[in-house]
């Protein structure tokens, strides 16, 4: 019997993996379609859109504006929540659960209404539609998961490091710097990571926030508009190969840290 549910449970997560994974397989597989449509029969492989693609000078441009606006983004979203979780978990402050919850609301709240909310109230601070403005945008909705995930690995031996570096005369400042910041640089990676990801392929707040400057994924629905095309596969495939190589960058650049 365990052997049968071992089996079942194996099937269920195959199916599972499957249902995930075959909407990008089709994806990858008709950006190598010769022809004009992604539609069956398969026709190539063909490197033909690939090269379209790396050729058209609007989307280098929205893949390069797409990696500036991702970088900053998780940078700015990356410091305030380590300064966030650090001053929650270091200093007793009244209605902590309260911070904790205002802290993490933008992760619940649907992007098209952060969206919104940012346009106009943006909007009334004189700042129009810009990569500015979406990169403040990509900064709030990625605050709340760099915060949860930074203070879940505030330890209480880090504070034991920090009280031992001010018994050797460190400043405040100093132990902050030279002692938590290296103790938690492996959470602020993965934080700084995981925001970039998100940064990276979100659509609605850019789309809303930018005007003639645009993202990556603005200007593929831009290109959508005009119909479904392995060009457009092409495109998709690369910000899936760029998003995969990211990861596994930050996954195998913690563990070798780790091992260190």
């Amino acid at each position: 019997m365990t052997q049968v549910m071992r089996r079942v449970a194996q099937g269920y997560v195959a199916i599972v993996v499957g249902f995930i994974f075959l909407p990008v397989a089709v994806l990858v597989l008709f950006s190598f379609q010769a022809g004009r449509l992604p539609l069956p029969p398969f026709n190539g492989p063909s490197l033909h859109w690939y090269g379209a693609v790396l050729s058209d000078r609007g989307m280098m441009t929205a893949l390069a504006t797409s990696l500036v606006v991702g970088a900053m983004a998780s940078a700015v979203a990356t410091v305030l929540g380590f300064l966030a979780a650090y001053g929650v978990a270091r200093h007793s402050i009244a209605w902590r659960g309260g911070i904790e919850f205002a802290m993490l609301v933008p992760a619940s709240v649907s992007y098209l209404i952060v969206g919104l909310g940012l346009s106009v109230f943006l909007n009334g601070l004189g700042i129009r539609p810009s990569l500015a403005a979406v990169t403040i945008g990509h900064a709030v909705v990625t605050l709340p998961i760099t915060f949860s995930l930074i203070l879940s690995q505030m330890e209480p031996a880090h504070v034991q490091a920090e009280n031992a570096a001010r018994d050797l005369s460190a400043s405040d400042l100093e132990a902050l710097l030279l002692v938590t910041v290296p103790l938690m640089m492996p959470a602020i990676l993965a934080a700084f990571g995981i925001a970039f990801s998100l940064s990276w392929d979100e659509f609605i707040i850019a789309f809303l926030l930018t005007r003639f400057e645009v993202t990556l994924p603005v200007e593929i629905w831009t290109s959508l508009r005009s119909g479904l095309s392995p060009f457009i596969n092409a495109a998709g495939t690369l910000i899936f190969l760029i998003s995969l190589v990211i990861f596994l960058a930050f996954v195998f650049g913690l563990r070798r840290r780790a091992r260190s």
